[in-house]
């Protein structure tokens, strides 16, 4: 069963002090819409792989495997955005540690990469975890979280550039129209050149294939969840030519738009 890498913001987290589950998108899954939502716990993401678009605080942080992103009890966040990700993701209470010192400076998120070795043994740090929270071993997951903390360096924090920020944040907002690279530079007051190379060097993507996956994100929610004729969908996500969104949907998820909402909502 995959699990994508969000919490349920309707769930009573009130009498809970910890929990971690794995998190695997790699099957198909239903892309609903996450809400923006607020934790009374601290909050956290251990990518291994694939990728996790997640806005905080009004910022966008985007997770790659070696990634972590702790998000501060009651920070706004929203997961705009995940493809092939795997890793783990949790909460957890403050009272839950020995030691609440590494916290000090989470008030904010905080988002932290970590390379090669380092991220084998967080990844083995979050798998024994994982196993010890399964069996009841709360003083394993208490100490684990501990030297996870440890590793954490204040003021590294690995923000998205400002302008990079408010193009992903109006690409994924739901309320506007999917638009072109002229568009979004004009909104970020900057030239359609700079633009791209901040994209370019901040993502690891041009800004033509954020276009693209912000569009198949929004196609699938609309195909899957409402009954919107596919003619008003194509337009929804910026192309209104429905026999170019048909072939586009197609190229980049290997069905057509008829048959996608026919497995979703079968």
């Amino acid at each position: 069963m995959p699990n994508p890498p969000h919490w349920k913001p309707d769930l009573d987290y009130s009498s809970c002090r910890f929990f971690i589950r794995r998190m695997d998108t790699s099957s198909h899954i239903k892309t609903d819409e996450v809400p923006m939502a607020r934790l009374p716990l601290t909050g956290f993401i251990f990518v291994t792989d694939g990728q996790v678009l997640v806005e905080a605080d009004g910022n966008s942080y985007l997770c790659q495997p070696g990634h972590v992103l702790i998000i501060p009890a009651q920070c706004p966040f929203a997961i705009r955005y995940y493809h092939d990700a795997a890793g783990y993701s949790g909460a957890f209470d403050t009272s839950t540690l020995s030691d609440s010192q590494p916290l000090r400076f989470l008030t904010s998120p905080v988002h932290q990469a970590f390379w090669f070795d380092e991220a084998v043994f967080m990844g083995e740090l979050f798998k024994m975890i994982l196993a010890s929270f399964e069996k009841g071993d709360n003083l394993f997951v208490e100490k684990a979280l501990d030297l996870f903390l440890s590793r954490i360096k204040s003021g590294q924090s690995q923000v998205i550039p400002q302008s990079v920020n408010v193009f992903l944040e109006s690409l994924f907002d739901p309320q506007r129209t999917i638009g072109n690279i002229t568009g979004y530079a004009q909104a970020a007051g900057i030239s359609e050149n700079y633009l791209s190379r901040q994209v370019k060097q901040s993502t690891g993507r041009s800004v033509g294939a954020w276009i693209d996956i912000a569009r198949v994100v929004r196609a699938k929610r609309l195909l899957a969840g409402t009954s919107m004729p596919i003619i008003d969908i194509a337009s929804a996500v910026g192309l209104d030519d429905q026999s170019y969104f048909a072939r586009f949907f197609k190229r980049e998820t290997g069905q057509t738009p008829t048959g996608f909402r026919k497995a979703m909502q079968g």
